[in-house]
């Protein structure tokens, strides 16, 4: 497989290397999606007259005219401010592939590739890779918060490769949170690296993580005396939904909660609403199979006579919380069966009973009770 592009040429003292994440997937064998490059050697004015097309605000990065691949000019950062935005950024020529390596915030990340596929390696990644361990590059790993959430999102995203934290990096995402950092990340990003570890294969270890360095305490306080951690470990491994494994995680708290916590986070509205939902159907869902009533008021509740969604969201992420159990199988079936049934009832049935309004509405909930009775045990 092909990992280098040829770039434009821009002067001979230019040199492209790719860099991240792409070094460290390529090392492991693991897929990745996206190439970032590091040129060394030339100026923003030389990028732009080469083609390229400059796309950073705060540092410059540019566009490939033809691949549209990112690529930043090497680059130091000086701290200036609370916050992962307050950095000083410095871009030029005389910037080295080492240096602009040693601002990155772990040795498997901190790797490049040259143009004949050899790995520049100046932090011991390829070690650490070996090793299965998460280690900062410098001591400057604690000028930036969202270093707490990343490590979290690695730990999750490589636990099945057998990766844990180096106990010294560990110490400094304590060392983060002490400092009152994380409260200067915005709620979108926060939001976006949960996202993004919610698609892992471990998500439940993110958690676990910034538990381990009293980050959930201040981000998600309720996780903290909440079962979802473990919720969500049992769900995850039977549901590769996102939005279904993040209503795992909430599953055990009360609906307002679930909508404060929603609220606070600006999660999108498809994982709120199924939230929300498995928060209310969790708690009745047995209760209300005893009873055709209780069943039509949990099936209204969960507005599934009129779409799909998100009840057969609520349906996988019930049955993924016992874990694809024969038991949750079978009660989700019954209750999905109770609903098809409540759905052969429309008003066309009524059309010359010469009801209206709220009579046709009670004849129609009446009928499809009766529905329901017939299929309930």
């Amino acid at each position: 497989m092909q990992y280098y592009s040829d770039p434009l040429s821009v002067s001979s003292e230019m040199k492209t290397f790719l860099v991240g994440g792409a070094v460290r997937d390529t090392l492991l064998g693991y897929p990745f999606h996206e190439k970032d490059w590091v040129v060394v050697g030339a100026t923003p004015a030389e990028m732009i007259e080469a083609g390229y097309t400059q796309v950073g605000r705060d540092f410059p990065v540019f566009l490939h005219p033809d691949s549209k691949e990112e690529y930043a000019l090497a680059r130091t950062e000086r701290k200036s401010g609370p916050g992962y935005h307050g950095f000083v950024v410095h871009a030029d020529r005389a910037v080295t592939l080492e240096e602009d390596l040693e601002r990155r915030d772990l040795t498997i990340n901190a790797m490049a590739m040259d143009a004949s596929g050899d790995i520049i390696d100046p932090y011991h990644g390829q070690r650490d890779l070996a090793d299965r361990v998460l280690r900062h590059v410098s001591p400057h790993f604690v000028e930036d918060p969202l270093r707490v959430l990343r490590v979290a999102r690695f730990a999750a995203r490589y636990h099945h490769l057998g990766f844990t934290i180096a106990p010294e990096t560990a110490a400094l995402l304590s060392q983060i949170v002490a400092a009152d950092e994380l409260p200067h990340l915005s709620i979108e990003r926060v939001w976006v690296e949960m996202e993004k570890a919610l698609g892992t294969t471990h998500p439940e270890v993110f958690f676990h993580t910034l538990a381990d360095c009293q980050a959930l305490a201040m981000l998600l306080p309720e996780l903290s005396v909440s079962q979802g951690i473990t919720s969500l470990a049992r769900a995850a491994p039977h549901t590769p939904r996102l939005d279904c494994r993040w209503a795992s995680l909430l599953a055990d708290l009360p609906e307002a909660r679930v909508k404060a916590i929603n609220e606070h986070l600006k999660v999108p509205n498809a994982f709120s609403l199924l939230s929300s939902r498995v928060s209310v159907a969790r708690p009745t869902l047995k209760t209300a199979l005893r009873d055709a009533i209780d069943c039509m008021a949990l099936i209204k509740l969960l507005d599934a006579l009129r779409r799909d969604e998100p009840f057969e969201g609520v349906c996988e992420t019930l049955i993924a919380l016992e874990q694809n159990s024969d038991a949750a199988r079978a009660t989700i079936d019954l209750l999905r069966n109770a609903c098809d049934q409540a759905r052969t009832v429309t008003a066309a049935d009524f059309t010359d009973s010469g009801l209206a309004g709220p009579d046709l509405g009670a004849a129609i909930q009446a009928a499809r009770v009766e529905k329901i009775k017939a299929v309930l045990p």
